[in-house]
């Protein structure tokens, strides 16, 4: 039974863990731990190795605004390059000395008494802090399919989120569950190896073509010694991923136009690579553009056009010791079986752990009951000294770090104002948390999710009610100058 004692504990030390440490420190807190259960840093960046990783954002804006990278190779840079970025940041601010790898949080239980967290882990230690950030991100679940006789299948078995890079598809007969953005960007890669791929699909995904290039070493070393001329750049691509965002899926109701010209211009891109019409419609969306998180490939579709490709959109009704058997009866024998099938956001994750607030409130059992909602999208009535960074309506823009830096804005002035006041404890209202809540919905009246033709989308934006209280439905430049407004009497200091 451990009695260390800290100014806070961090879940998570991907980017949004670092990214809270960072403004910590900026704030002169030193005593913390940062606690993860994989063996290395980068959450997201170093879980997931999958053969064609990329970002689906540019490089550019899937960055700190405070620390630029002027060597990514591309506008869109493979997932290397992340991992490379986060050991960076972590050395850079010194971050490695608070973190502790293959530590699985069990829990986190608020002393009243006491006025902090006890936070239990795996082996049974208990760390006591004042300070409790959950940043396990939205996406830190796998989900395994369930579907019959899948335990059965006796050939290799290979996950997005385990890849095994000594495996050789290399004449081998595969088959790939999920078309979601992994899916997008692995299908490509396995078709160049495998003898024979079929590609299983749910439903099809707004693919649009991606408008990529590389930084060569001169425009590296012009991003390096001017770093405005990369300003410049982040500019660009930031404007145009807010007001597309915006435009297209949260002021439905206003630009419905955008929204019916972004899909053209996937419909367009999908006519361009797919000439057979029977195949065009199977890879097309039957739900409005925006509904679920499209992605952005210029390889994808022609893949389908490989004579050894194959698509099936039938349906898995089993899977058998030597492959899979689809609803209409079709069998694929294979030997090597991929899932790409995504993460499980809403039934094991939000809150990813036992989070028991005041009054003996369970955070997921509150949130399940009372409707998902966070005040800012990262404090929670009866949760005092508890910052949830993947929480609901938090996440705005495309690019976590634009969530990332926002929810470090709203660190700056609720603890400054703590340290002014000489307070320990701070707690958001429930009339604050109210009022917040209520204006997300009233917003949320303009989307896409609520005007537009979501039904067959099956995206993991929305929750088992129908409700999408992912997203922050405004855009990045309010949500960050919020921060600066809020009104510091939305939140009880004692």
């Amino acid at each position: 039974m451990s009695t260390e004692q800290y100014d806070a504990v961090i879940v998570g030390a991907g980017f949004g863990g670092m990214g809270s440490a960072i403004q910590l420190n900026r704030l002169g807190y030193d005593k913390i731990a940062i606690l993860d259960r994989e063996d290395d840093l980068g959450g997201t960046w170093h879980v997931n190795r999958y053969p064609g990783l990329t970002v689906d954002v540019p490089s550019t804006t899937y960055s700190y605004r405070f620390e630029p990278n002027p060597y990514w190779s591309r506008l869109y840079a493979p997932g290397s390059e992340l991992k490379t970025y986060a050991e960076h940041v972590a050395d850079k601010y010194d971050l490695r000395r608070y973190m502790r790898f293959n530590t699985v949080v069990d829990g986190a239980r608020w002393d009243d008494d006491a006025q902090e967290w006890l936070v239990s882990l795996s082996d049974g230690q208990t760390l006591h802090t004042r300070f409790l950030i959950l940043a396990t991100g939205y996406l830190c679940q796998p989900k395994k399919p369930d579907i019959p006789g899948i335990e059965s299948f006796t050939g290799t078995v290979l996950h997005a989120q385990e890849w095994d890079h000594s495996y050789s598809l290399a004449g081998k007969r595969a088959a790939i569950i999920g078309t979601g953005s992994t899916g997008v960007q692995l299908i490509p890669k396995l078709a160049e190896d495998a003898s024979e791929l079929t590609v299983y699909q749910r439903t099809p995904i707004w693919v649009m073509p991606k408008l990529d290039f590389g930084f060569g070493p001169r425009a590296q070393r012009l991003f390096a010694k001017v770093p405005a001329t990369q300003r410049m750049l982040r500019v660009s691509s930031d404007l145009f991923m807010d007001i597309m965002v915006t435009l297209a899926m949260w002021r439905f109701r206003q630009f419905r136009p955008v929204n019916r010209i972004a899909a053209a211009i996937g419909r367009l891109h999908r006519f361009a690579a797919i000439r057979d019409r029977d195949l065009r419609r199977k890879l097309t969306p039957s739900y409005d553009f925006g509904c679920k998180r499209p992605t952005l490939s210029n390889v994808y579709y022609r893949t389908f056009n490989k004579p050894h490709v194959h698509l099936e959109t039938a349906g898995i009704d089993r899977i058998e010791p030597d492959g899979i058997v689809a609803t209409d009866g079709t069998k694929r024998v294979i030997d090597t079986l991929v899932l790409a099938t995504g993460f499980d956001v809403w039934e094991s994750n939000l809150p990813a752990i036992e989070v028991i607030g005041r009054e003996g409130r369970d955070l997921g059992k509150w949130w399940r009951e009372n409707r998902f909602q966070a005040y800012e999208g990262l404090t929670v009535p009866l949760f005092p000294n508890m910052l949830s960074q993947a929480s609901p309506y938090a996440w705005v823009g495309m690019s976590w770090f634009d969530t990332v830096e926002y929810q470090m804005r709203h660190m700056e002035r609720l603890f400054g104002e703590m340290q002014r006041t000489g307070a320990r404890t701070f707690e958001v209202t429930e009339e604050a948390n109210a009022r917040f809540l209520d204006r997300m919905l009233t917003l949320l009246d303009d989307s896409v999710f609520l005007l537009g033709n979501c039904a067959n989308s099956r995206s993991y934006w929305f929750n088992s009610s129908g409700e999408a209280p992912l997203f922050r439905p405004t855009t990045v430049r309010q949500a960050v100058k919020e921060q600066q407004h809020f009104p510091l009497s939305d939140y009880a200091l004692a």
